[in-house]
This record gives structure tokens, C-alpha cells and sequence, in this order.
């Protein structure tokens, strides 16, 4: 049964959605294990791909014509893993949510969906990924089905380390590498570089959104960087900034080096830009403001596009 504060099933922290207001009542509970209700997860899923395509465009200075379905199939695929990969966390997690203010109005721990139907769920989504997956070169295949390692760790990292949102930034940004590879062929410095600004950024946005749950987690025992750096929370998310900041620098470099000065320049301003946005989120970040840090988190979006014009003015000069 649904929980008590919440109508039709409804998620306790996401409301208003299309989900509530339009999907048909049989499949909510099923969107709503894939997070289709909260968006913003499946953009910063998405975005650490097209950054890789866009520097590999930039690296090789070609615009070919299966970039445009890399592009698509980047934005179809991140969908469907990203709500595979929610599912298979909710699956893990369903005795955890179950002590969570904010989590047990989830579909599997409110009694909407059973275990055995939240698993066939997450096939049939991954499946599709799959069948899209397929479609790109060789090199992106293997790194997509290597890349069901870290999702398949993930949700366990909470209980065996106080750093779960490296596990997670490993995850959310594969899609650097697997895209950069797509398009070059191959990996390079640039590629790598770049990935590692993705698990610095991530570090930075999902710090924050643990800073939700850091009581409930206490309690049961749920281990996160907000719980380990608590007070100095602030001091640490500096130092992810200017981390983010500077390997997205150092793999435009990598990549673009030998273009021209104007070129080079302005696909540099894609690491400013990300950086005065994540400074902007720092100067209102308030860890006992719940609400405060759900909406940052969520502006995160808007951060990690930022970059995406100034490496398409670059590749076009």
C-alpha cells in the first residue's frame, strides 16, 4: 500500500511530476523505479557522454555522420541504463529505504511492485540498451558491457566504505570514456582526464545530496561523504570544485592542443563556466537545509551543460 502523506503511490519527494499527472496508472510504479519522475539524474548520466563526444570531435577535428546518432543513442541509452541502474538500486536497497523518511515511499518498500517484477523491469530496460549499445563501434561495446561492473557494485558501496560516491562517479561517468572512444577509435589522455574530472564533479553534486539523508543514515547505519566530512563539508566540496575544474582543463588541453589559439581558448571556457556554476552552488550550499540541497542537486543539469557550447563554437573555429 502506498504510504500514509502520499496519494495514488506517489514518491514522497517527488510530486507534480509527469509521471503522477500523466502515465498511465499501471506503469507509474514502474517509472517511478526507473526515477523517470526526477530527471535530473538521467542528465548527469548523459552529460559526461556528450562532453567525451564533443572533445573527441575536437581531438580529431572531424564531424562524421554517425556522430549525430552517437549523440541520440547516448541520450536513449542513458534513459534506459540509468533507470536499469535505479531499478537494480532500489531492488538492492529495498530493506535500507524501508527506514528512510524519504525513501520509503519508494515503489518496492510501499508494496507497489515485488521484487520478482522489479527485476524483469530492469532486464527489459537494459535489454534495449543493449540493442543500442550494438549499434556503435566495436571499442564502445566493450567498454559499455565493462561498464555493468561498477553499476552492479555500486549500491552495495554504502555499507563497506564512507566513500560510496566515488563508486558512483566511476559509474555516472563511463559514458566519457565509452563516447570519446566511440567517436576517436580509441582512448586517449584526454579521454581519461576527463572521466576523472566527471568522479570529481560527482564527488562535488552527490555530497550535497547526501547531506538529505545524513540523520536517517545514522541511525541505520549508512555510510556517505556527508557523514565523513560533516562539518567541513564545505572545505571538501572546494576541493572537488577546483579538482572538476582542473582535469576538465587539462583534457581540453590534451585534446584540442594543437588547434588554434582562439579555438583552444574558447573550449577552455567550458571548465570556467562549469566552475563559476559549481562556485555559485558552493555559496548557497547549507547542509541543514535539506530542501537547499535538493535543489542544488538538481541544478547540476545546468552546470554540467554549460561546457557543451563553448566546445562546439571551438570545434566549429
Amino acid at each position: 500500500m502506498p504510504e500514509a502523506g502520499t496519494s495514488a503511490g506517489r514518491v514522497s519527494d517527488s510530486v507534480g511530476n509527469w509521471v503522477d499527472r500523466r502515465a498511465p496508472a499501471a506503469l507509474q510504479p514502474y517509472l517511478r523505479l526507473s526515477r523517470a519522475d526526477r530527471p535530473a539524474g538521467t542528465w548527469l548520466l548523459l552529460l559526461p557522454c556528450w562532453w567525451g563526444l564533443a572533445l573527441a570531435m575536437l581531438s580529431t577535428g572531424q564531424a562524421r555522420p554517425g556522430d549525430l546518432w552517437l549523440f541520440v543513442g547516448a541520450g536513449i541509452g542513458a534513459f534506459l541504463m540509468r533507470g536499469a541502474g535505479c531499478t537494480w538500486n532500489d531492488i538492492t536497497d529495498r530493506h535500507i529505504d524501508a527506514g528512510v523518511a524519504r525513501t520509503r515511499s519508494r515503489p518496492i518498500p510501499s508494496g507497489q511492485v515485488s521484487v520478482r517484477q522489479a527485476l524483469a523491469w530492469m532486464a527489459a530496460q537494459a535489454l534495449v540498451a543493449l540493442a543500442i549499445l550494438l549499434t556503435f563501434p566495436p571499442v564502445a561495446i566493450l567498454l559499455g558491457v565493462v561498464s555493468l561492473a561498477p553499476v552492479a557494485i555500486y549500491p552495495f558501496a554504502k555499507r563497506f566504505t564512507w566513500w560510496p560516491q566515488v563508486f558512483l562517479g566511476i559509474a555516472f561517468n563511463w559514458g566519457a570514456l565509452l563516447l570519446y572512444a566511440a567517436h576517436a577509435g580509441r582512448l586517449e589522455p584526454a579521454a581519461f582526464a576527463l572521466y576523472a574530472a566527471g568522479i570529481a564533479w560527482t564527488l562535488f553534486y552527490d555530497t550535497i545530496y547526501a547531506h538529505q539523508d545524513v540523520e536517517d543514515d545514522a541511525l541505520i547505519g549508512v555510510k556517505s561523504t556527508a557523514r565523513l566530512f560533516g562539518s567541513r563539508s564545505r572545505r571538501w566540496l572546494r576541493g572537488f570544485l577546483v579538482a572538476a575544474v582542473l582535469l576538465m582543463g587539462l583534457a581540453v588541453l590534451l585534446a584540442a592542443g594543437d588547434r588554434s589559439v582562439l579555438s583552444l581558448v574558447i573550449a577552455l571556457g567550458g571548465p570556467w563556466a562549469l566552475g563559476w556554476h559549481l562556485a555559485w552552488q558552493l555559496g548557497r550550499f547549507d547542509a541543514d537545509d535539506p530542501a537547499q540541497c535538493l535543489r542544488l542537486f538538481r541544478s547540476n543539469r545546468d552546470a554540467g551543460l554549460l561546457p557543451l557550447p563553448f566546445f562546439a563554437i571551438a570545434f566549429l573555429l
